[in-house]
Formats: structure tokens, C-alpha cells, sequence
């Protein structure tokens, strides 16, 4: 009997021991930033990324923008048809006006094709197969001559990154998404 109460009683203290230990275990935050942080971080710093990705996407495409009006002047005014430019010469102009922030070599594309009026020309679908690849094959150099009307295009095959929840900026294949800057001028009388 004596030992039955001497375990009873000692149970009964091992469990007020573990009640009291679980409770300052609950009470007890130390770790909980830690814990909380290490929830929000992933999302936040996926999100966090496909920001600067997408404002990184938009400033390209306004430099393409811009380097598209620069470079199209060479051809308004005369000065790549009577240097006589080529195709690959008036994309080095232009790779000269986007240094650093894009790759030549690989991605940039360049059309420049001469119409008979403004009413005839025709940029409503994209240069995509139907796989989202870039269709190269129709692209051409003709700037005309004084008073034609001229359309240049300059097409930039953009890698994208970071993806968020399935949803990206990618609109090609290989997780490009297609830049596209387009000018349509008449040339000036130059001589």
C-alpha cells in the first residue's frame, strides 16, 4: 500500500512536471519570428522577383521603343541608303543605340520593308508559328528612296525567368516573351 501511494504520488508529479513544462514550451516565442519569417519568405520573395522582372520587361521594351526611332531615322532621312546599309550594317546601328541591355547576337531581329501606302501595310499578327517560335524567313531590308513609305520593325526574343502561381510573361516558345517595336514613316526628299 505504501508503495502504491509512493508511485501514485510520483506520478502525479511527473505529470504536474510535464504540464508545467508544456506550458511554458506553449508560452515560450523565441523561435516564432524565426518560424513566421521562414512561412511569408518563399512568396514573398517570389514576388518580390516577378516584380523586378516585369519592370525589367517594360524598360526593355521602351528602350526597344526608342532605339526603333533612332535607328528608323537613319532610313527617313537618307543616310543608310546612301551609305548603302545592308541588313546586317543597320543592325549594328542599332545594336549601337541598346548596348548592354540586350544581346545582339542571339535576339534581336530587324525588318524594314517599303510600301506603296500607309493603308496597305499589315503588322495585326505576330511573326509566331504555331509552336511560338519567331518566323525569320518573311524579314527583309528595303528602305526605298526619297518620299516611300517605310515600316521598320525591330523584334527582341526576351528570356523570361521567374514565373508566379503559373502565371508569366512568356508569349513564346522557350520562355521568351516577344519585344516588338514597330515605325512607319514616309522617307524626306533627300538627294
Amino acid at each position: 500500500e505504501i508503495k502504491t501511494k509512493f508511485i501514485d504520488t510520483l506520478k502525479q508529479r511527473i505529470a504536474r512536471a510535464a504540464a508545467r513544462r508544456l506550458g511554458r514550451f506553449i508560452r515560450q516565442q523565441d523561435g516564432a519570428a524565426a518560424v513566421e519569417f521562414s512561412l511569408v519568405a518563399l512568396p514573398f520573395l517570389a514576388l518580390v522577383f516577378a516584380i523586378m522582372e516585369t519592370a525589367l520587361v517594360f524598360f526593355a521594351g521602351q528602350t526597344l521603343e526608342t532605339a526603333a526611332a533612332d535607328s528608323a531615322r537613319l532610313i527617313m532621312t537618307g543616310q543608310a541608303q546612301t551609305k548603302g546599309f545592308t541588313q546586317a550594317q543597320f543592325k549594328d546601328a542599332v545594336c549601337g543605340k541598346i548596348k548592354g541591355l540586350f544581346s545582339c547576337s542571339t535576339g534581336l531581329y530587324v525588318d524594314v520593308k517599303t510600301y506603296s501606302s500607309f493603308s496597305t501595310i499589315n503588322n495585326s499578327q505576330l511573326p509566331l508559328d504555331a509552336e511560338g517560335k519567331l518566323k525569320t524567313d518573311t524579314f527583309g531590308y528595303q528602305p526605298g528612296g526619297p518620299g516611300e513609305i517605310v515600316v521598320v520593325r525591330l523584334l527582341y526574343q526576351w528570356p523570361v525567368y521567374v514565373s508566379l502561381l503559373g502565371l508569366n510573361l512568356s508569349d513564346m516558345a522557350g520562355n521568351k516573351r516577344l519585344l516588338m517595336s514597330t515605325t512607319a514613316f514616309r522617307n524626306e526628299p533627300y538627294l
